[in-house]
């Protein structure tokens, strides 16, 4: 099928699944809400329905800055409002004058639920305060069993999306050449790491592009990709500008400040 050329071999799983809710919604002219989804996946989904007529789709993470967000679909009678996404923001209430936590630990503590990375939006770090998005059909459940992060006993207050912390990313940009789109490459160059070590990283698991685990130095790097590395931080390939003369790519590249 042309649709699949456009897109990485590993995405056509994702790619499946999404054709299959625009089906469903023009075939019942009723919408459909899914889970969060990461950047990459909104971009997939907005490509494959955005055009069509019959079926339309809209975007929120609880706020507008979002990184993860739920995507809805729906007939064209339908207009999206907030409350359509069903997205709950709880506040972590924790003694943070004596415990500190980090993302990492309340990402664990969430996934350690048995629920799907899905069922969770952003978690919003700033000094000690702590917020977290969730699915409105998980939320009970998620004050119910969420006693402790790391080591800190804790308590979940439920906050209307108004209330959520106004953190943006930014990105810290620049031109650079690199020897290929090797992910190695790139990533050797984005975080000033020799080659080895970059190498190293990605075939230890601890890279990932467009939010999933990439483990091949290999992997060819595109227009549009982000790139972490556990320890190092995010960086974005903006755009490829072209071969230099001497046969090094011309890249700009962004840094996550």
């Amino acid at each position: 099928m042309e649709l699949y050329q456009h897109f990485r071999k590993e995405e056509h799983p994702f790619i499946d699944q999404v054709l299959e809710w625009k089906d469903t919604v023009s075939r019942q002219y009723a919408p459909k809400l899914t889970d969060f989804l990461d950047p990459r996946e909104q971009q997939i989904v907005q490509s494959i329905v955005g055009s069509d007529e019959d079926v339309r789709v809209s975007f929120f993470g609880g706020v507008p800055f979002a990184e993860r967000k739920r995507a809805f679909l729906y007939p064209p009678y339908i207009e999206p409002d907030e409350g359509d996404y069903d997205i709950v923001l709880f506040a972590v209430r924790y003694p943070d004058k004596f415990i500190s936590l980090e993302h990492r630990d309340v990402l664990g503590a969430l996934m350690s639920l048995g629920l799907r990375r899905g069922k969770f939006g952003d978690i919003l770090v700033q000094g000690g305060e702590i917020q977290f998005f969730a699915a409105a059909e998980v939320a009970d459940y998620i004050r119910l069993h969420v006693e402790t992060i790391g080591k800190a006993r804790v308590t979940l207050e439920p906050l209307p999306l108004s209330a959520a912390m106004p953190i943006e990313e930014t990105w810290q940009e620049g031109t650079v050449t690199v020897s290929s789109l090797r992910l190695d490459a790139v990533l050797a160059q984005a975080f000033r790491l020799a080659r080895d070590k970059a190498r190293t990283l990605v075939e230890s698991g601890l890279v990932k592009v467009n939010w999933r685990v990439v483990d091949k130095p290999d992997f060819v790097c595109g227009p549009g990709d982000v790139l972490s590395a556990r320890g190092f931080g995010r960086c974005k390939l903006f755009s490829v500008e072209g071969p230099t003369k001497k046969e090094r790519w011309l890249v700009r590249i962004g840094r996550q400040k």
